[in-house]
């Protein structure tokens, strides 16, 4: 009988040492290495505690049912919580485990449990209950020894595998959310990743670049001086021990034929031999650099040119009125003086414009608000307004019933002078200006048109952007900064409102506005 059941104990321990091996799901393994050491030391029941997170909790048990499984709770609680092999006391738990599975009525009435022990650490406990009197014998637990040695190869080969595989689920996750592109090629130049950002930048699905070559995706259509990744490779880039990255700029071909602007970073990776493992890629979309880039440079073009014009004119009256060889009339001091004041006056609307744009950008633009008549404000800027100009038609179109809102008075004021000079210099030849409004179910609606030149159609969708001037002959004669309708619209939205453009080249322009009577939101 003996080398019989010495042949099955070797063909369950190489069964179970193969399932260690094959099969990296932690339950799937505990419960075939539970169900040998069951069979094998004539157990009725068995179950493998682990500890995990500070606690022993029940990850794989047989011959118990599923209603008794609670039972077993108050004696995981009692477990030593502690990982030494050598200061581990089972002997206790095992005597409570026989007398919770006689209170169970499960007819087991003799238990023996084993530390499960790997790296010098306990890491489960592992229970085999009898249905018949009498002590476990040596063999018997010197094979129930065995037994917990492979679960607790078992716990630390699937623990690892665990641990790999959460962090690879961690990396995926942060490559995938990463704003930037990143791509990840191999020794061989080869796509091994390819996050979702780099899939928007390039307009290429990730699942059609994977295995492509570096080079079959990122295509120069421009790049800024130095060498790319294949001119720095041919040099000698990378070398190990080197972490300098490798920096190109410039304009990259989309695969849907657009081309958009990054700068991309190599970074090499190294094996502990110094070889070339993978190359990390990060693309950087530069269109929002660029775009502020451009707009930094159109504000200093934009705000030098219309100080220049305005401080000379000021310094020249200046001068001339300050000479000491000449003699002026008082009508030619009055008139001097009136340029003066007219280009302080426009030195100082061009310094609040860009402090209101500043606020705006610093989201510090603040609203006083107060009852507001929008029909009487109107109509006192048309009455100013007419002064300005003999060529132009000036109305105001309001019911009489038209309703008070809520709103920043000086800044709707604003808004609407702005709206109203605009409306003058871009209809030189003159023409009917109309402010118009209607009460609306949510609010009212305001509406500003007239009969110039118009805006052309590529314009419209840029006309309340900072700094943004059409091109046109018109466009140059009229003094400006570009910053009137994006400061508008800013300012209609901070009352919870929309403004809108319509226009046809030739036949004017209208501009439309819509306000909430109420709005709580409105800071004050």
């Amino acid at each position: 009988m003996l080398p019989d059941f010495r042949v099955r104990q070797r063909d369950y321990l190489l069964e179970i040492s193969r399932a260690i091996t094959e099969e990296l799901e932690l339950p799937t393994v505990l419960k075939r290495i539970l169900q040998a050491a069951v069979e094998l030391t004539a157990g009725k029941a068995g179950l493998i505690a682990l500890r995990e997170g500070g606690r022993w909790r029940l990850r794989a048990y047989v011959g118990i049912p599923e209603q008794f499984i609670s039972a077993f709770d108050p004696l995981l609680a009692d477990i030593p919580d502690h990982d030494d092999p050598e200061r581990f006391e089972i002997p206790e738990v095992s005597r409570r485990l026989s007398r919770i599975g006689g209170i169970a009525s499960l007819g087991l009435l003799t238990g023996v449990g084993l530390p499960m022990v790997a790296r010098q650490e306990v890491v489960g406990l592992i229970f085999i209950l009898r249905g018949y009197g009498g002590q476990f014998s040596s063999n018997d637990r010197a094979l129930l020894s065995s037994f917990a040695v492979q679960a607790a190869i078992a716990v630390h080969n699937a623990m690892l595998y665990q641990q790999v595989s959460a962090e690879k689920r961690r990396l995926d996750a942060v490559l995938e959310a990463y704003a930037d592109g990143v791509l990840i090629i191999d020794s061989a130049g080869k796509i091994t990743r390819f996050n979702r950002a780099l899939s928007t930048i390039s307009a290429l699905p990730a699942a059609n670049a994977l295995g492509l070559n570096h080079d079959d995706v990122i295509r120069w259509a421009h790049r800024e001086k130095g060498p790319d990744l294949n001119a720095a490779m041919a040099d000698g880039w990378p070398l190990p021990g080197t972490t300098g990255p490798l920096y190109v700029e410039g304009d990259l071909l989309r695969h849907n034929g657009g081309i958009v602007p990054v700068g991309i970073s190599y970074a090499a990776v190294f094996d502990r031999e110094g070889r070339l493992v993978n190359i990390i890629a990060d693309v950087h979309d530069m269109t929002k650099i660029r775009a502020a880039e451009e707009l930094k440079s159109t504000f200093v073009s934009v705000v030098s040119h219309e100080l220049k014009t305005p401080v000379a004119l000021i310094k020249g009256y200046a001068e001339t009125l300050s000479r000491e060889d000449a003699s002026w009339d008082p009508a030619t001091v009055r008139d001097s003086l009136a340029v003066i004041v007219d280009e302080a006056d426009r030195l100082t609307e061009l310094i609040e414009s860009l402090l209101d744009a500043s606020r705006l950008q610093s989201g510090d633009l603040k609203l006083n608000i107060v009852d507001v008549a929008l029909d009487d404000l109107a109509g006192q800027l048309v009455e100013k307004f007419k002064t300005q100009t003999n060529k132009h038609t000036l109305v105001a179109d309001f019911a009489p019933d038209f309703p008070v809102i809520r709103g920043d008075e000086e800044r709707l004021r604003q808004v609407l002078s702005n709206l109203l000079s605009n409306a003058i210099k871009y209809a030189p030849n003159g023409g009917e200006i109309r402010v118009s409004g209607r009460s609306t179910a949510a609010g009212v609606e305001l509406r500003v048109s007239d009969q110039g030149a118009g805006i052309a159609a590529h314009d419209l969708p840029h006309v309340f952007e900072r700094f943004y001037r059409a091109e046109g002959d018109l466009t140059r004669r009229v003094k400006g900064t570009g910053l009137g309708l994006f400061l508008t619209r800013a300012i209609v939205r901070a009352h919870g409102g929309e403004i809108q453009v319509e226009s046809e080249p030739g036949k004017g322009a209208a501009f439309t506005i819509t306000l909430p009577r109420y709005n709580g939101e409105l800071a004050t």
